[in-house]
């Protein structure tokens, strides 16, 4: 398939370089031209401007968040450059919100549009081990699937409506940012007593808690392994504000929810903003008084 491909980021960089394995052609846009020269490097075709992305069978976009798809027009102006029947996958993390007014505006432009938001770090997109939760009219996924397959390990249909994917994701990142907040705060609890926490989390993600996402941020957790960032804490707060939207829109309460955002909220400004966002742990460690290193 021709597929064009905006947003080329840790994230973006990797499900494309998946689309490129997979035999697809692929013509790339970043806003910085670095990450498309590479790209390039491995055959893809570095666009001059977004609109060529447009001029294939599908468009992948992975930007960071509502502001800078507006910024490159994926909200109605860049629409128009779109060949006919093409396809756009958002893979980005979204407020409900603009889901629903880009899914308005793609209807109106005679553009299909799916929601694709993923689960994964950096290096499970980069082994194409994503987990791809999609929203879409069925003829749209049916036409996206081939590459939606190629960037996972599992394709999860959720929905017809667009929206319906990102609050699946929004749901998914307020349960792993109380996973970080809880092992955070235990963790704490043990150093300050003296008990291995090393052990602890060895113990408890064997058994009980035996998931890779215990797992996998349980270690950053113990190993204070803040830097470099998979997922930039800043990114985090913006998932648990959308997540706090959603719950204000359709009324449901979500106290865990919001006294992590002022966690979130309170750690950068401390300045762990660019850290990987399983630092809200070290917020909890500073609370206790202990030092940064276990």
């Amino acid at each position: 398939m021709k597929i064009g491909f905006i947003g080329l980021g840790n994230m973006g960089s990797a499900v494309a370089g998946n689309l490129l394995k997979a035999g697809h052609q692929l013509t790339v846009w970043n806003r910085s031209p670095a990450a498309a020269a590479e790209l390039a490097g491995r055959g893809a075709v570095a666009a001059k401007a977004p609109a060529e992305a447009l001029k294939g069978d599908l468009l992948f976009s992975m930007l960071a968040n509502d502001a800078a798809l507006r910024e490159v027009g994926l909200d109605g102006m860049l629409l128009k450059e779109a060949a006919p029947g093409l396809v756009h996958v958002n893979l980005a993390t979204i407020s409900v919100e603009l889901a629903r007014e880009l899914a308005a505006a793609h209807a109106a432009h005679g553009v299909g549009y799916v929601a694709a938001p993923v689960f994964g770090r950096p290096d499970a997109a980069a082994a194409a081990r994503l987990i791809v939760i999609a929203a879409g009219a069925d003829k749209d996924i049916a036409h996206a699937r081939p590459a939606l397959e190629a960037i996972g390990q599992r394709l999860a249909i959720v929905g017809t409506t667009p929206e319906q994917a990102n609050l699946f994701k929004i749901a998914g990142n307020f349960m792993l940012a109380a996973a970080i907040e809880t092992m955070g705060e235990a963790v704490a609890l043990l150093r300050k007593g003296g008990v291995d926490s090393a052990q602890f989390i060895e113990v408890l993600t064997t058994s009980l808690f035996a998931a890779p996402a215990y797992q996998g941020y349980g270690a950053i957790i113990v190993g204070q392994k803040y830097e470099p960032a998979g997922f930039k804490l800043r990114l985090g707060k913006k998932d648990l504000a959308l997540a706090l939207d959603a719950a204000d829109g359709l009324q449901v309460p979500l106290p865990l929810a919001s006294l992590i955002h002022d966690h979130f909220l309170e750690a950068i400004a401390t300045g762990m903003g660019e850290k990987d966002w399983a630092a809200l742990a070290s917020l909890a460690a500073a609370k206790a008084g202990l030092p940064d290193v276990a």
